[in-house]
């Protein structure tokens, strides 16, 4: 987009006919219209743009403009009482490729004022719910949403995320003054209503929030960071960088919580939570049980509660029910009196996870003969990256591009334009389906072209977040000559052996709607050598038809 046309899309936000690409004509138009104001209230120039009015007063110094009433704004910011500012970080989340990047907004916080009764400030595209999870990611890729801001209570947004979405919160206070602040909350009043386009790898959440810290602080410029992409966890990278960030704080996810109990409870204490929640065990009748020491049937009835506002807010079950069942469970837990709190483990501080852009070097054999690769991906992470400070059995790629070198011919070994993992091993308490699926073109079949495939697994995961294995059900489709469609079965095993080192194994059998079938197998082993670089030997096979494919390769990964 050009320097000179602004990103709003919105032709209402502009007061000259051409504002959105003529900045001196949109600077002309907002004086004009602030000393001729044709109402004196809350639709006056100076009321719908207070930041526009308390920057020329302060840069211009504009003097003797009419006085207004500003209801609205007024009350805005006598609610808000706006003192500070923290960037949010909601973490990733598996079940979905949307939210696997994770997401940023701003929390405005007042004076003297609780944290759950501030204010977030965020930006989001204005997604149809009909869309499927494909569709969603190519309309968010191209642009096909528009992008609307909206100002909300905090509370709903830790709901959101945290209760709703099952998503870690981190949070980072910032060092905005009251004053920036102020400014930041003038420029949001300004830009709710408007909207511009979304595009899921650039003008996304994070970018956007960047536009609203600089137009609190003048001279901040924290989309320099950023050539073509903005990740989410590179844009709190950016504000620590600048010096921007006092403190973090960690907010744990319902289902971290929850699974904070499983491993303080037997078998049987998880199957009497399950009953509790469910009202097919009484709690009162629960605690009659003389087996149970009274600190473990407090995690259990502190488990249950958790589990009933879960149903709740997942719409399992209706508010009548809710309140009746977390009353009686709550009602038995006071009885217990006040006993140890359960310890939620912090986990590892997200920004100590490689960087999003890799580039790859390879050298080896293929067939006994000599070969090379050099790999290039601008985002993101792959189940084969270590997983330090990042959700593990995920992967979130675009544009992953791989060429091979041998007898001197460049070859386009792999060119995937999406791939999304979600591995999230089975617990007693959550039994999630595993799923993966990419679109793009590789070598990985029958032919030795490469090939445009398109491909989608669903199965299930067995372990925790260091060793795992998974058994899936692949659905195939790729285009040879003509084209052809496969199912397959795929295992595998995710296996780490102290904090540096890593194995992944997979085997895959196929059948393709020709009859023809295909075995693919690798290991690899990789070493963790400091946060964004990476050292790894692999092998690979590949059945083919006139000749099988057997890889060795020795690689360097370097992230940043």
């Amino acid at each position: 987009m050009p320097e000179n046309k602004s990103e709003i899309a919105d032709p209402k936000f502009f007061l000259a006919k051409d504002g959105r690409v003529n900045a001196k004509g949109e600077l002309e138009a907002t004086i004009n219209a602030l000393y001729n104001e044709e109402r004196l209230d809350d639709n006056s120039t100076a009321c719908l743009y207070p930041a526009r009015k308390h920057w020329l007063q302060k840069e211009l110094g504009l003097k003797d403009l009419p006085t207004v009433e500003c209801y609205d704004f007024d009350l805005l910011m006598d609610m808000l009482k706006p003192n500070s500012a923290t960037l949010v970080f909601p973490f990733m989340q598996g079940s979905a490729p949307s939210s696997m990047f994770g997401h940023t907004f701003l929390r405005i916080d007042g004076k003297d004022r609780p944290i759950m009764l501030s204010y977030a400030f965020n930006y989001a595209s204005e997604s149809d719910d009909s869309d499927n999870q494909l569709l969603y990611m190519y309309k968010g890729f191209f642009g096909g949403y528009k992008g609307t801001y909206s100002l909300l209570p905090y509370y709903e947004k830790i709901r959101e995320y945290r209760d709703l979405e099952e998503r870690d919160i981190w949070e980072y206070e910032l060092n905005f003054t009251e004053e920036e602040t102020q400014q930041m909350v003038r420029h949001m009043w300004e830009i709710e209503q408007a909207y511009s386009w979304y595009y899921f790898f650039t003008k996304n959440c994070s970018y956007k929030m960047f536009w609203i810290m600089e137009s609190g602080r003048e001279g901040l410029n924290l989309r320099k960071y950023f050539a073509f992409h903005v990740i989410p966890s590179e844009s709190i990278r950016a504000t620590l960088d600048e010096g921007l960030v006092l403190k973090k704080n960690y907010r744990p996810a319902r289902s971290s919580k929850l699974e904070a109990y499983s491993k303080e409870l037997s078998s049987s204490d998880i199957d009497d939570v399950f009953k509790i929640a469910l009202a097919e065990l009484e709690p009162q009748v629960y605690l009659q049980k003389r087996d149970k020491t009274q600190q473990m049937q407090r995690y259990v009835l502190e488990a249950s509660s958790e589990f009933v506002e879960y149903d709740y807010l997942k719409k399992d079950i209706n508010e009548s029910v809710y309140k009746q069942r977390l009353h009686k469970i709550l009602s038995a837990r006071a009885g217990l009196g006040k006993g140890d709190s359960i310890q939620i483990p912090t986990p590892v501080d997200p920004m100590l996870s490689h960087r999003s852009f890799r580039t790859s070097v390879k050298a080896g054999m293929r067939n006994s003969e000599p070969i090379g690769f050099i790999g290039v991906r601008p985002a993101n992470h792959d189940i084969n990256d270590f997983a330090v400070g990042l959700l593990p059995g995920t992967q979130i790629e675009f544009m992953d591009l791989l060429f091979s070198y041998t007898q001197d011919e460049l070859e386009l070994e792999k060119a995937t334009i999406v791939s999304a993992v979600a591995f999230t091993p089975r617990t007693e308490f959550f039994q999630p389906s595993s799923w993966r699926f990419s679109v793009g073109f590789d070598r990985e079949f029958l032919g030795e072209s490469t090939d445009f495939r398109a491909n989608y697994a669903t199965g299930a995961t067995w372990g925790n977040g260091d060793n795992y294995f998974y058994l899936l059900a692949d659905f195939i489709a790729y285009i040879e000559t003509d084209v052809y469609v496969g199912i397959g079965v795929v295992g595998g095993a995710v296996l780490h052996q102290g904090v540096n080192f890593k194995t992944n194994l997979e085997t895959s059998q196929r059948v393709f709607s020709n009859r023809e079938t295909q075995l693919l197998f690798s290991a690899k082993e990789h070493y963790r050598s400091s946060q964004n670089t990476a050292l790894s030997i692999s092998y690979e096979y590949i059945q083919k038809r006139e000749r099988d494919f057997n890889t060795y390769t020795l690689s360097f990964d370097y992230f940043f």
